[in-house]
């Protein structure tokens, strides 16, 4: 599979989600976001600029034409500039006519790179968005926004979709300016990984010179012959040893940008089939073999992830990380001696490890062992007095639950603000079927850390076990809004869906009484 069939797959998930409303929402700068909202302070400051740009050039267009095109524009900006941040400089509007010139950014590594950016407004299955000759010369990506509401001097808020994107490499025009859909587009995730291959390349500048194919050049007029289809895949030198050399490098890098990109929206047989490519073109990628592990670990497939795990041990035996997670994998198979011995490598590799030693410490209440597990949860204490070294992802539903309650709560002895420790003691509680004390460690950690929403969705578990239907769909509520602030999409779905069913099983109740 190649890249850009990739990320025309991608493409395809974002249309169909798209109609559902189910889109990944990250308010973080410089993090990929589906979904940007712009209003208040922020709308304001665009609005009284467009008004500005609409006064400068109102002998040229009525004032209202201006200020919506510019407001167009600039909202599309803006997502851009949110979620690349540093990593391109916006164009000055003052050297450009009306707003809207043709190119909108530049990348801070190199000026001489630019991106356009084109929005606009209507229904996902009509909205069409272009491009001209001139703008595919200047500019080495265009990026495709989707407005949601229509554009106003009065609109309050604007939901803005990253739709998509298109290297101009890939456009061959017919005529001067092409049409195109979101069907049409790449998915706008791949964006930052191919400016980033983009730069990689162009910053070797015997490389560039020698295979221009990125980049237009200047003295060469454009052609514009099209065949049946308007868009061909990136330009190939046969024969020439360095250049494949080259492109090999940027095509592992962007399989494993990709990858990662997959991995964060919690997509892991999408990440495992790109990370298979990045192996492909470099099987002596230690990284890469981690971090297919690493999915692999998510999908369940903990031997196949033990797999991966060696595999980078035996290209870097200093892979602290790798020994780590070889551990987790080993401690979900139930073979807590093996799960031992990688994380006491781990340590010895980096004996500041205090996360190493609280998971070392879990598996050692599991066999019994609790001199020992209370020594190291004391030396992850001393290393890290915040006590962030619980390994909240591993399950709590073991065979010895006062074991393990009983470690944790020596742990809360040691520190009694270890958010982690209430909710792992709290987990405990909840498999032995001691939901009240359960309610009561997740309560405690909710005091601590009122943001934390895995404590109120397992609270809400353990009131719904108790028959509090009204106090679990409390705190669901609560969850929902928290993971939804986080950008947690698939826990946010899977909380509301739980809200409907109580909801809906108390409406139940209602007409059988």
């Amino acid at each position: 599979m190649d890249w850009i069939t990739l990320l025309r797959s991608l493409q395809s998930d974002l249309i169909k989600r798209l109609t559902s409303g189910c889109l990944l929402h990250c308010e973080t700068e410089g993090q990929y976001s589906e979904l940007t909202v712009i209003s208040g302070e922020r709308l304001k400051a665009l609005r009284e600029f467009c008004w500005l740009m609409a006064e400068k050039y109102k002998r040229t267009s009525p004032v209202r034409d201006v200020f919506i095109n510019n407001m167009k524009g600039k909202l599309g900006e803006e997502v851009v500039k949110e979620r690349l941040a540093d990593f391109v400089t916006e164009v000055d509007y003052e050297r450009r006519f009306g707003g809207d010139g043709k190119v909108d950014f530049t990348l801070t590594s190199d000026p001489s790179v630019g991106i356009a950016v084109k929005s606009r407004h209507g229904s996902i299955d009509r909205v069409r968005w272009s491009i001209n000759s001139d703008e595919v010369e200047k500019n080495a990506a265009v990026v495709c926004i989707l407005i949601q509401e229509e554009v106003n001097e009065a609109q309050a808020e604007y939901h803005l979709f990253l739709a998509g994107f298109l290297p101009t490499q890939m456009i061959k025009l017919r005529t001067g300016k092409i049409l195109f859909g979101i069907d049409q587009l790449l998915y706008g995730g791949g964006l930052r990984c191919y400016l980033e291959q983009l730069q990689f390349s162009t910053n070797d500048n015997s490389y560039k010179q020698k295979y221009p194919i990125y980049k237009h050049n200047p003295r060469q007029e454009p052609t514009y012959q099209q065949p049946k289809n308007q868009f061909i895949k990136p330009y190939f030198y046969p024969g020439q040893d360095d250049y494949s050399r080259y492109r090999n490098a940027d095509l592992n890098l962007l399989y494993v940008k990709l990858g990662d990109e997959c991995f964060e929206k919690g997509q892991y047989d999408a990440a495992i089939t790109t990370y298979n490519e990045a192996l492909r073109l470099n099987s002596e990628d230690a990284n890469t073999h981690y971090k297919r592990g690493n999915a692999r670990y998510q999908l369940g497939d903990y031997e196949g992830a033990i797999e991966d795990y060696t595999q980078a041990i035996t290209i870097n035996p200093n892979y602290a990380g790798a020994y780590h997670k070889s551990g987790h994998a080993r401690y979900q198979l139930g073979d807590y001696e093996g799960a031992i011995e990688d994380y006491t490598q781990a340590i010895r590799i980096n004996p500041y490890d205090a996360v190493a030693y609280g998971d070392r410490a879990d598996t050692r209440i599991l066999i019994g062992d609790h001199q020992g597990a209370i020594e190291d949860y004391t030396q992850a204490i001393k290393i890290n007095p915040h006590n962030d070294y619980v390994d909240s992802k591993k399950p709590s539903q073991i065979e010895d639950k006062e074991g393990t309650i009983e470690g944790f709560t020596q742990l809360i002895k040691m520190s009694p603000n270890d958010v982690d420790a209430y909710k792992n003691r709290g987990n405990a509680r909840y498999d032995q079927g001691d939901y009240q004390g359960a309610i009561e460690d997740y309560t405690q950690a909710i005091k601590i850390n009122p943001n934390d929403a895995d404590a109120y969705y397992n609270r809400g578990n353990a009131r719904y076990s108790q028959r509090d239907q009204p106090g679990a769909i409390e705190d669901f509520q609560k969850a929902t809004d928290l993971y939804r602030k986080e950008g947690k999409l698939a826990e946010h779905k899977n909380v509301r869906e739980r809200i409907l069913d109580l909801q809906i099983e108390e409406s139940l109740d209602i007409l059988n009484f």
